[in-house]
């Protein structure tokens, strides 16, 4: 994961700083006619020793001439001042000479991340816009007003890189970067984006510009001692020798995973050679803007072709670079300086203020129309080569991300990610996933984003063979006869293999069947070396630490004992009258007659069912008290109906002074455990418990609930008391 700032691969690109327009607006009345345009001196500081400088050159040009080809009568007229410059001395140098000596009102450029920061800081002393086309986002808008970047700010595809490393599922990634400011200031921003989707950072790999092939290799060769190999980006000038080194040290082939940032991926087939991509980038994934395809672009990319050719004879280039980021950035960047320049109008020479201190940077002067241009540049919007051109706070605007593969001398288009949909085979589209990939070694098989090395030892990981069948769901191993190859499964394996996952190195093992009786000799075992470690339902006891060291428990363990659950439902009939007591059947007797003098007291005289003889209505009454006392009495009804249940025995006490046989598995420590309870070993049977030849079994927690309670849950229930 490199972000390189390469000098001979400019990432950073075109400063453009638009020095807003450092002069005094010229006064003109309703009589006057110009007739010339006012000339907008515009400096233009490029490393034109470089192919991207050489590109930039004449994309502005080539935008310049376009522009006033498509508004003849124009007020103004951009005066392009080109300095050359490859390090921040000569930029400032070149920056301080364009303000001084010419008052230029703009600045497109320079190049490099350093290079730009510092010309933005002059740009702001002269309260001078400055329109860059740098992707660092150590520089922005926010710090320094009057700049505006017109290129992606790198920070806005770390969303994208994030949004791979999660569709893929990868857990760990490390960057490898250039560690100069422009490498290292985009790994905070990738930082929190993969911490948003859970991945994590375990190291870095920083490696100086200057940096020998040997040196770049060392943090490599060392990644793959420490056994791990994670989605990594790279970018910048020692990128050809980190991908050799990559290449030579394994960690091109299957199973690995690289991605670019689009400062690498712009220049393929441009600044890279294809030696190098054909080489050392097979498989690797790259983001970069998305451009979309126009007839004014095949247009440019005729015109581009024709122009570069002119101004470099010497020089072949390949068709991509007419179409590069770098090139359309750089035309609609210097268009809109043009637009922005005609709206505002003619403007005077010279600056306004007089400097008193003792250097040439105190004395800069500034610059009247700065606000103004500011203002128009950002309210600019026009359909540009690259795009939709918008600056939202000073930057612009980028939507969308193109994914590629590398393949051959090329790079393939395998979807889009936007900020809306996601990663998509096409574009604005949700849930269709990218095309498939081919990864590095020519695999088809998608990486897991680490893999195993070829050397180190291999840690023999015991695994006991369990007991009973029932008991595979635990744990269980298996060799092939035909292969001789061991696979282990269940839920403690599965445990086991999540806890590896989140190392952060690739941990080498083989599970080795273990045929142990005891889990204490299995422990022992591991004690004297016979295995590196045991990975089985070992439980936790004082005996055993003393010999090994236990992980932190992944399950509650205990010791409980299951037992035949009794009912107490009775079967007489006259269970009903078990809970009236002699002082309940008077108190209801009562209640009986109260209840039936009431009802005859207010219902003889309208009711006829109340009237009649004297049997007749004492009957009435009778079955009136009668039938109230059985509805509200439910106590009464639930008590035929409902089965009581209880455990046979409620505690270990009960148990042991019961006298009846227990139960335990057979080779466990629990029968350590009875015995020292006072369980009498003549007691102690290795049976089970629906034989009935013993009343209860002892046995640790979790099996008794997943294993015997899940198959016999009606008859039987477990007591920790």
């Amino acid at each position: 994961m490199s972000f390189l700032e390469p000098s001979t691969l400019p990432l950073s690109f075109l400063s453009l700083i638009i020095l807003s327009l450092f002069s005094i607006q010229q006064p003109s009345s309703a009589s006057t006619q110009l007739l010339v345009p006012s000339a907008l001196k515009v400096g233009l500081i490029l490393d034109l020793n470089s192919l991207v400088g050489r590109i930039a050159l004449t994309s502005i040009r080539i935008a310049v001439d376009d522009f006033y080809a498509a508004h003849p009568y124009s007020s103004t007229r951009l005066d392009l001042l080109v300095r050359d410059s490859n390090d921040v001395v000569t930029a400032a140098s070149a920056a301080m000479e364009l303000l001084t000596k010419h008052e230029v009102q703009a600045i497109l450029g320079p190049q490099t991340s350093i290079e730009s920061a510092f010309v933005a800081e002059l740009g702001s002393k002269a309260h001078a816009d400055r329109r860059l086309l740098g992707t660092n986002p150590s520089v922005s808008h926010s710090y320094s007003p009057y700049f505006l970047r017109t290129a992606a700010n790198d920070a806005t595809q770390t969303a994208a890189i994030a949004a791979l490393v999660s569709a893929y599922g990868w857990r760990r990634v490390v960057p490898v970067y250039e560690d100069t400011k422009y490498g290292s200031a985009l790994v905070p921003y990738l930082v929190d984006a993969l911490d948003s989707v859970g991945a994590a950072v375990p190291y870095r790999s920083a490696i100086p510009a200057s940096a020998s092939d040997d040196y770049v290799s060392a943090p490599l060769y060392a990644r793959d001692a420490a056994r791990r190999a994670c989605s990594s980006f790279t970018c910048g000038r020692t990128l050809p020798p980190a991908l050799r080194a990559a290449r030579d040290a394994g960690m091109m082939s299957a199973g690995y995973v690289w991605i670019i940032t689009d400062g690498l991926t712009t220049l393929l087939g441009c600044d890279i050679d294809a030696a190098t991509v054909a080489e050392s980038m097979q498989g690797v994934l790259g983001l970069a803007p998305f451009v979309p395809k126009s007839a004014r672009v095949n247009e440019f990319k005729r015109k581009w072709r024709r122009r570069f050719s002119e101004e470099n004879p010497a020089a072949d280039v390949p068709a991509a670079a007419a179409t590069s980021n770098y090139a359309l950035w750089a035309y609609d960047a210097a268009w809109a300086v043009a637009a922005a320049a005609e709206r505002l109008g003619p403007v005077g020479p010279a600056y306004v203020g007089a400097g008193t201190g003792p250097t040439d940077i105190a004395n800069l002067r500034v610059s009247s129309t700065g606000p103004e241009l500011l203002k128009l540049l950002e309210e600019t919007e026009f359909d540009g080569l690259g795009g939709k051109f918008r600056l939202v706070e000073g930057e612009l605007n980028v939507t969308a991300f193109r994914v590629v593969n590398v393949i051959g001398e090329s790079a393939r288009e395998i979807g889009f990610w936007t900020p809306q949909h996601g990663l998509s085979r096409r574009l604005n589209r949700r849930g269709e996933g990218l095309a498939g990939v081919i990864w590095p070694g020519e695999s088809t098989v998608e990486p897991k984003g680490w893999d195993r090395p070829t050397s180190g030892a291999v840690l023999r990981i015991a695994v006991p063979r369990p007991a009973d069948p029932a008991y595979h769901r635990f744990r269980n191993i298996e060799t092939d006869a035909a292969t001789n190859r061991t696979t282990a499964g269940g839920f403690v394996i599965d445990v086991f293999e999540a806890a590896v996952r989140q190392l952060p190195y690739a941990l080498r093992f083989e599970y080795v069947p273990a045929d142990v009786g005891l889990y204490n000799t299995l422990v022992q075992q591991v004690a004297n070396g016979s295995y590196d470690a045991a990975v089985a339902d070992i439980t936790i006891t004082a005996n055993r630490s003393h010999l090994v060291d236990f992980t932190l428990p992944y399950m509650a363990s205990g010791v409980s004992m299951v037992v035949a659950v009794c009912d107490e439902q009775s079967n007489n009939f006259w269970v009903f009258i078990k809970p009236l007591k002699e002082d309940l059947w008077l108190v209801s007797a009562a209640f009986f007659v109260f209840t039936g003098v009431i009802v005859w007291s207010l219902e003889h005289r309208i009711n006829d069912e109340f009237g009649g003889p004297p049997l007749n209505q004492l009957g009435t009454v009778f079955y009136f008290s009668l039938s109230t006392l059985v509805f509200t009495h439910t106590s009464l009804t639930s008590m035929l109906t409902v089965r009581r249940l209880k455990p046979a025995f409620e505690s270990f006490d009960d148990l042991k002074n019961s006298g009846k046989h227990v139960g335990y598995l057979q080779k466990s420590f629990v029968k350590e455990v009875l015995l020292n309870e006072g369980f009498d070993e003549s007691r102690l049977y290795e049976e089970a418990l629906l034989n009935g030849s013993v009343a209860a079994v002892v046995h640790e927690t979790p099996y008794l609930k997943l294993v015997f309670l899940k198959k016999y849950c009606s008859n039987y229930t477990m007591w920790d008391n």
